[in-house]
């Protein structure tokens, strides 16, 4: 049997591609005029430009290869990618003849390939918004282009208008010049603030000594670990070695492409997670109270727990054991992020890691037998680190797994205390309330990573039954970002290439955001480890270690056991009622006043009611009075207690300027009549709202949500300031009175009394 093919349509499919690929080659000739060899030079120049930012893209795609090898060979990609692309764009121009019939097909091939490889390389690394990389793409073709395409004319000797191609080279090194200028600088900052809070007795005045110094102790320093680690020589050679733990029904995630690659870079699996940990050990004889800390959600490849040696000496010369914990095998990576999933590991590790140290502790015959008190133990973590710090300290008295019964647990450790630095909340999906345990939250500002104080949400969430001796506190750090707390993970809380937006001018150096971190966790350290609550005022206000600060504003948030708490606003719609039925609330001259739920800056929500109070004249003798019916102990009274902020000034609609100093009058009344009045200002100022400016360009900053948010304070007003009030018991209204500032707006969370 013969088949004859039809040969006339495969010849005419032949040649029609033969025409395209034709179309898409640099113009030739022996003679060639000037528009082909400008549009040669065009060629040239965004084949170039397409290579330079697809070997971007692979350059600063971390995946634990040379960035040099995966930059060449994301180059090779956009070297075939140009002219398939390309290939592709000349058989749309030639389906769409009549309607690009004036726009050759070359031009069109080259200008749309060019922008599908910047496409790609959005896809690949860089996430630009659409409108950023709109920008790119016409400033890179228009530089990149018009110098090839001038620069290869006036060498051809083809220009007949030199002084046109030698314009378009000059414009063409203008705009590179100005682009690499505009994304080297660090930024500006547009809301500069002018604060000096009101003076504080400093606690180095009473002789207690800075917690962020060396203490006595000489430091030394080792790992543990399996001693089987590929990648790092610090977990091959390790002085103590360690076992493995199974963790397959605790991160049941680990799947698919995830899985593949962390076990081709790790060299293992979720079946065998290792105990890796580097110690800071105080020399010398006796048991001493052990500190964890373990990082964040890092790019896995560039490895975390180094970049908390800073901490580790500091603990460990002050008498604690310190150990960065290594769990960077399950942060996310270029084959993948758990998106949360993960967050039950991190804080089981952590637990898994007191186990071992229980292990050596109880262990006669190993060199740190009896070297580690596992009652007294403090739990530090950075960024997702520091979700999993509730999560570790709920685990600890449980039984069994809450995400898998099947899988039991017997930890039950002396854990005091648990701090987040940076944290994320709601990663993972239960909502963990902590109850009577020590809680601290660092935060900064310029942190675009974690654009917002999410330790308030969980500071939210914390409790404490009466007679508690714990406490949740927050300090809110202005010029702080999220990576320098971590001494490795620099000024850009993102990676490159999208870094280079990042608006890190107005922050404070990683040496001063550190120097904070050292006070405050050493302080933390000393109150929950050893006992020292003389430190604890250093976490009501900041102020009172002001010579151990760089000169920054901090915000604080501060409860206890002892916070008698009257006013909340979560109890219902009413304006009039309180946290307590029989006390009532009233106002006068208010020009604003709603309760509602207090959000971040993206809208979502902070985990608290609030009260929104303004006044737009002192004329009009603006109040706002909690009436109290209640009875309390009066003689535990020791202080009246005001969580509060500044508002959105614009809401007033008034003339004035929001920078001036806030300040109205916090007055008492007894049953009796008589009233005892002091100024807000005298005791503490109302911090200025705190403004911020992510990334240079205005349009990126969006994805952030507003210019701020509300950073609630609290403010404790000692009874000494009240001497004319002889028996707190007979106070019956707490008044505000709006009648310093000519206007304001004043957001309000609560109030109360504070107990000896």
């Amino acid at each position: 049997m013969i088949i004859f093919l039809p040969t006339q349509p495969l010849i005419s499919m032949l040649e029609f591609f033969k025409n395209i690929l034709h179309s898409i080659r640099p113009p030739k000739g022996d003679n060639p005029s000037e528009p082909q060899v400008f549009w040669r030079g065009v060629f040239y120049g965004l084949l170039a430009l397409s290579l330079f930012v697809t070997f971007l893209a692979g350059y600063f795609w971390r995946t634990g290869l040379s960035p040099f090898l995966m930059g060449g060979a994301t180059m090779l990609i956009g070297f075939v990618g140009f002219w398939v692309l390309r290939f592709l764009g000349a058989i749309a121009h030639s389906t769409l003849n009549n309607l690009l019939r004036y726009i050759p097909t070359f031009v069109f091939s080259l200008i749309l390939g060019t922008i599908a490889i910047f496409s790609l390389a959005k896809e690949m690394r860089f996430g630009w918004p659409a409108n950023v990389l709109n920008d790119s793409i016409v400033i890179s073709m228009l530089s990149f282009g018009a110098f090839a395409g001038s620069l290869l004319v006036l060498i051809k000797g083809k220009g007949k208008y030199k002084f046109i191609h030698i314009g378009l080279i000059a414009m063409s090194i203008v705009l590179v010049f100005m682009s690499v200028k505009w994304l080297s600088n660090e930024g500006d900052d547009p809301y500069p603030i002018s604060f000096e809070q009101t003076a504080a007795p400093l606690l180095s005045s009473n002789g207690i000594d800075n917690p962020g110094l060396p203490g006595d102790f000489g430091v030394s320093y080792f790992t543990y670990g399996n001693g089987t680690d590929i990648r790092r020589e610090e977990y091959a050679n390790v002085k103590y070695k360690t076992e493995t733990v199974d963790a397959t029904k605790i991160i049941t995630d680990w799947k698919g492409k995830k899985a593949k690659w962390r076990k081709r870079y790790w060299g293992f699996g979720n079946d065998a997670f290792p105990i890796n940990g580097r110690v800071w050990m105080p020399e010398g004889d006796g048991t001493f109270p052990i500190i964890l800390v373990v990082h964040g959600n890092h790019g896995m490849e560039h490895h975390s727990d180094p970049g908390y040696a800073y901490l580790g000496e500091l603990w460990a010369s002050r008498g604690f054991i310190a150990v960065s914990v290594d769990e960077n095998f399950i942060n996310g990576t270029w084959s993948g992020d758990f998106r949360g999933k993960e967050m039950p590991a991190r804080g089981w590790l952590l637990l898994k890691h007191l186990e071992q140290w229980k292990s050596w502790s109880e262990d006669a015959s190993h060199e740190l037998y009896k070297k580690a008190d596992l009652d007294n133990v403090m739990l530090v973590g950075h960024s997702r680190g520091g979700e999993a710090m509730p999560i570790a300290a709920t685990y600890n008295k449980l039984s069994h797994f809450p995400d898998d019964a099947n899988v039991e647990f017997d930890f039950n450790f002396g854990i005091k205390g648990v701090a987040a630095i940076a944290p994320t909340d709601m990663r993972y999906f239960r909502r963990l309330n902590l109850k009577d345990i020590n809680y601290f939250s660092l935060q900064g500002s310029y942190d675009s990573d974690e654009a917002s104080f999410f330790g308030l949400r969980q500071y939210q969430r914390v409790s404490y039954t009466e007679n508690s001796d714990n406490f949740s506190a927050g300090a809110y750090v202005h010029l702080a970002n999220h990576g320098q707390f971590n001494s490795i993970w620099g000024r850009r809380d993102a990676g490159y290439p999208f870094g280079w937006f990042l608006n890190t001018g107005p922050m404070m150096s990683g040496e001063d955001q550190r120097q904070i971190a050292k006070v405050y966790l050493g302080a933390y350290a000393e109150i929950l480890l050893h006992g020292d609550a003389s430190y604890k005022s250093l976490f009501k206000n900041a102020a009172v270690g002001k010579d151990w600060f760089p000169d920054e504003l901090m915000i604080n948030n501060y409860k206890d056991a002892n916070s008698d708490i009257l006013v909340d606003f979560e109890e219902d719609v009413d304006l009039f009622t309180t946290k307590v039925v029989t006390n009532t609330i009233s106002s006068n001259g208010l020009k604003i006043w709603r309760e509602e739920p207090l959000k971040f800056r993206d809208s979502d929500l902070q985990g608290t009611k609030v009260a929104m109070i303004g006044w737009d004249s002192v004329a009009t003798n603006a109040s706002y009075e909690v009436n109290l019916n209640d009875s309390r102990d009066i003689e535990s009274i020791s202080s009246v207690l005001i969580t509060m902020a500044r508002g959105e000034y614009s809401e007033l609609n008034a003339k004035g300027d929001e920078s001036k100093e806030l300040n109205f009058t916090i007055k008492l009344v007894d049953e009796t009549g008589n009233a005892v009045q002091t100024d807000i200002s005298s005791i503490k100022k109302v911090a200025p709202r705190i403004k911020v400016k992510y990334s240079k360009m205005e349009a990126m900053n969006g994805r952030y949500g507003d210019k701020w948010e509300a950073t609630m304070e609290t403010f404790e007003f000692p009874t000494s300031a009240f001497p004319g009030i002889a028996n707190m018991e007979n106070v019956k209204q707490i008044q505000l009175l709006f009648n310093r500032t000519k206007n304001g707006m004043l957001i309000i969370d609560n109030i109360g009394f504070s107990k000896r």
